[in-house]
């Protein structure tokens, strides 16, 4: 099935491939939604000539000056390769426009052999037309879809209409536009309605307007990447006694999250990460959702490493986001984005705290699973730094949803000894693969982390407050 892109990668993404040749698209949406934006796109992206039809909508001349903020809009293609019309002009009374408003199309469609025809909207057409508009439409769309022309209808439908407007059940396509409100900002989505005789990734996909035109973000979820090649390599964490600890390091294309209470060493560990594959010439990205990327080179510089020339060879690209502004659709996004740049094969993302807050009832799991395996799948070593709330105690529980997402586990715990607090460190976790099982302390110096080792003589370190093995012993057979 030969198909027509939408100039929109992502769209295109969304579609299989673009509009199949010769489809009736119906883009619907309330006011405000981004509609006419998205079939203007279309149209200027399209390399065959495309006209626009306009029935009751806003002034050609109006039209015209709202594009010239999109950067997609080429002066140049106006009544060139991309013609405006109205069908108002055909007759004088609105009543009596859909009949020569559709021959007028269809003439077009067989004279210019248009790439796109856009009729916004077209639900002036239905309303002038009543019961008749949908043998019009159905006459039309056969015949224009005879010269391999998209024809797509624009119009201010809402979900009543889906169930009961003609267009919706001759529309080879429907794409539904909405504008959401969410807290105390609004989510613009885009759902695929219809799309006949193909597949598509279904479901809620975020979109924005920028200068740039419309963008669209689908759901990381609704494209799942295959699971990753493995290699059986490791990779250094950048910390000699972690990377005994773990076998020889981490292991490739894998995923491992560093949890522990604020202040524990997360940063520390994810910087020593990717400050160690920078160093053996592994491109890298790190997320970070709290911290800029000056107070991520400030914190850097404390430890010796200078990311500067880093960042500025490309090899190191520092991603700040806010998830619950942006949304988590954008997020991933920004991330894959980020990792394509420079094929990174390290990425640290921190933290997951962030990403759970932002994301709505239970899909924080899935959307996790897919943003990593993604990653994984272009062949980087994720490492994640999630948030726990316990600062003492032996309790420990990643949140829910982390615990499949995870090939290998570290924890870090705060305990009480010599009337001092200290850090303590164990890889509770690593799939498919040995790895020691000792609690250490661990710390961290003006150089970085240092595993110091084993916390020897004591017992009930997790607790926060260890106790002397023997001591313990004697408590326990009563002596």
């Amino acid at each position: 099935m030969s198909r027509v892109s939408t100039g929109i990668p992502a769209l295109d993404l969304v579609l299989g491939g673009g509009f199949p040749t010769g489809s009736l698209v119906v883009i619907a949406g309330p006011p405000g939604t981004g509609k006419t934006i998205l079939a203007q796109q279309i149209c200027f992206a399209n390399p065959r000539p495309s006209i626009y039809y306009t029935t009751l909508s806003e002034p050609h001349a109006k039209l015209v000056a709202h594009l010239q903020s999109f950067s997609f809009f080429e002066p140049e293609a106006i009544g060139d390769r991309v013609r405006f019309h109205h069908l108002t002009s055909l007759t004088s009374s609105t009543a009596e426009l859909s009949a020569p408003a559709t021959a007028e199309v269809a003439r077009e469609a067989f004279e210019s052999r248009p790439g796109v025809i856009v009729i916004d909207s077209s639900k002036a057409l239905h309303e002038a037309e009543g019961s008749g508009f949908r043998r019009s439409i159905y006459d039309l769309a056969s015949k224009v879809a005879h010269t391999d022309t998209l024809l797509i209808l624009v119009g201010e439908y809402d979900e009543d209409d889906l169930r009961t407007a003609p267009e919706f059940a001759v529309a080879d396509a429907i794409i539904l536009l909405t504008n959401q409100p969410s807290g105390l900002t609004d989510r613009r989505w885009l759902r695929v309605a219809k799309l006949r005789g193909s597949d598509y990734l279904a479901g809620h996909h975020a979109f924005r307007i920028s200068s740039d035109g419309f963008a669209l973000y689908p759901r990381p979820e609704s494209n799942p990447a295959p699971p990753p090649a493995t290699d059986g390599l490791r990779l250094s964490s950048g910390i000699e006694g972690l990377d005994a600890m773990t076998n020889g390091g981490i292991p490739s294309s894998s995923a491992t999250i560093v949890a522990g209470p604020s202040g524990a060493g997360k940063t520390v560990i994810a910087l020593h990460f990717l400050v160690e594959g920078l160093r053996r010439g592994e491109p890298c990205v790190y997320v970070s959702f709290q911290e800029s990327a000056q107070q991520l080179l400030a914190k850097a510089q404390h430890f010796g490493w200078n990311l500067g020339g880093w960042i500025h060879d490309g090899a190191l690209r520092i991603v700040h986001v806010q998830p619950v502004e942006m949304g988590l659709d954008v997020v991933a996004a920004e991330i894959h984005r980020a990792a394509s740049a420079n094929s990174a094969r390290r990425v640290a993302i921190d933290s997951l705290a962030e990403l759970r807050h932002a994301a709505a009832g239970e899909r924080f799991p899935d959307y996790l699973w897919s943003l990593v395996g993604a990653l994984r799948a272009d062949g980087a070593t994720v490492l994640l730094t999630s948030e726990t709330e316990a600062f003492f105690g032996p309790a420990f529980e990643l949140a829910r949803g982390l615990s499949f997402v995870a090939d290998n586990v570290v924890l870090l715990r705060y305990t009480e000894l010599d009337s001092e607090i200290r850090r303590a460190l164990v890889v509770v976790k690593m799939r498919d693969s040995a790895h020691v099982k000792s609690l250490v302390e661990f710390e961290i110096t003006n150089r970085g982390a240092l595993v110091k080792g084993k916390f020897a003589g004591f017992t009930s370190v997790l607790s926060g407050t260890p106790v002397p093995a023997e001591q313990k012993f004697r408590e326990f057979f009563g002596r």
